[in-house]
């Protein structure tokens, strides 16, 4: 199994600058080589404290220059770029970094930033499905050309050309049902974050399956998870502590995405979101958080391997991305976790086969 970390950038309530947080960040993805973490992963998010990092490639970038081997893990909501200079960018992040880029997409869910951007919410599907069509096609042939109803490309050259082929190391995350088949027609590999009954997850991955082989005449690849962690030799502690910063971090989700709000029960596109929030109404906000909690990676070492065997069980993945740093947590705790989990559960997964073809 390939065991990467993925990098916040949090900072919802401005107990630190801005800048403090960012210096965190960075030395948690210094650590991340040197501990034996395989990739490293950025999000992309605008205007909150929720997710500052605003520029994943431009992260990466940096990244690419203080590493040797790492992987380096994107997600850039397609929506509100031009495809062209995403694939633009990523040929060259690849040639700078001689082919260690994993391409990672999505289509984005918060209305502060579809605003922001002056993008239309209600055709944000749409426009996803074009813009990763176009994008795909472009990395792996160099040659950028589409005629939809969204994007409208004449035919240019990708130069640099890419460094090798994105087809086996290009992911979009999916939450909804209905987006894991869209993914499938795509070609595209799964990253699953959980935050629902792992049955429904299976559920989803077994029409994703099926629909990638049709598609695809071959069978679908592993998916990648995406989860929060916290690893302590204090099992009392680290139940403490994964419902306090995990369930803080669930908090912000709730206030970036505007989840108590009724904009995604209306938006077009987001009928999935639009019964999360029932269930949020249903059973409570804390009840919900709770299970949030109780689907990530916590616990003591034995208790976190335990976890992520389940994790395997039920989805097949071959590669697990931990995030360390969230909620508000402070650098020293984030730091301690991440190391105890490198020396003490991350040799074992790495015996977990397969490993992803890109690893």
């Amino acid at each position: 199994m390939h065991v990467g970390i993925s990098t916040l950038f949090q900072n919802p309530d401005k107990e630190l600058s801005d800048y403090q947080v960012y210096r965190n960040e960075l030395r948690l993805a210094d650590l991340a080589e040197p501990l034996g973490f395989e990739s490293i992963w950025a999000g992309e998010h605008h205007f909150t404290g929720y997710i500052m990092c605003p520029d994943a490639l431009q992260f990466l970038s940096y990244m690419a220059g203080r590493t040797e081997k790492t992987k380096l893990g994107s997600m850039v909501v397609l929506p509100w770029h031009d495809p062209l200079r995403v694939a633009e960018e990523l040929a060259m992040l690849d040639n700078l970094s001689e082919g260690r880029v994993i391409v990672g997409m999505e289509r984005g869910l918060a209305q502060v930033e579809y605003e922001g951007f002056r993008v239309d919410m209600g055709e944000s599907r749409g426009q996803f499905v074009e813009s990763a069509r176009m994008l795909v096609n472009a990395l792996e042939n160099n040659y950028a050309e589409y005629d939809g109803e969204h994007i409208k490309q004449p035919l240019v050259e990708i130069r640099p050309n890419s460094f090798r082929s994105f087809r086996e190391r290009t992911y979009a995350a999916a939450i909804s049902p209905e987006s894991s088949v869209v993914l499938a027609v795509l070609g595209l590999g799964i990253m699953i974050i959980p935050q629902r009954p792992w049955h429904e997850i299976q559920a989803a991955l077994a029409s994703y399956r099926s629909t990638y082989r049709e598609a695809n005449k071959e069978p679908p690849p592993a998916p990648l998870v995406a989860t929060f962690v916290y690893c302590d030799e204090d099992e009392e502690r680290a139940a403490r502590m994964s419902r306090r910063y995990i369930g803080a971090h669930w908090e912000s989700v709730i206030q970036h995405f505007e989840l108590r709000g009724d904009y995604l029960r209306i938006a077009g596109g987001y009928e999935y979101y639009a019964n999360f929030i029932e269930d949020i109404d249903a059973y409570g906000g804390n009840a919900m958080q709770n299970f949030f909690v109780s689907l990530q990676v916590t616990g003591t070492p034995e208790q976190c391997q335990e976890k992520v065997m389940d994790i395997h069980g039920y989805t097949g993945a071959d590669s697990l991305v931990a995030c360390f740093s969230y909620g508000g947590m402070p650098y020293e705790d984030a730091e301690r976790s991440m190391r105890l989990f490198a020396s003490k559960v991350m040799p074992e997964l790495k015996k977990l086969s397969p490993a992803p073809p890109w690893a």
